[in-house]
């Protein structure tokens, strides 16, 4: 996910420079539309091309493996943060022994009063 976010921001730093020598170019509205249709071109559209792939790639890691249900895991990043290594299909980091359930919420209370 952080390559995602990074390359967005490589494309930002490119497209506005150039969007703003444009202006210099081009009539005021069409410059506008010029300029959405570049942001939209070259910085959204690969993002969420980008994004969906990253969802399709790691649909199996997210959705049927023993880390995705563990409080260690960070599914925007499909990493198991206890280990520092991305689990796959066929490789959990801690071979489940350092698992734990995700918390709801839900404190355990005080049994001792």
């Amino acid at each position: 996910m952080g390559e995602i976010i990074f390359w967005t921001l490589v494309r930002i730093l490119i497209i506005i420079p150039t969007i703003w020598i444009m202006r210099n170019y081009f009539d005021y509205q069409a410059w506008w539309s010029i300029s959405f249709l570049l942001i939209y071109g070259v910085v959204l559209h690969p993002a969420i091309v980008q994004f969906r792939y990253f969802l399709e790639k790691n649909k199996e890691v997210l959705e049927s493996t023993l880390c995705s249900s563990c409080e260690h895991f960070d599914k925007s990043a499909v990493l198991c943060m206890k280990h520092d290594e991305h689990p796959t299909k066929h490789y959990l980091p801690c071979d489940g022994i350092d698992w734990s359930p995700k918390s709801k919420g839900h404190e355990i209370e005080d049994l001792s009063e």
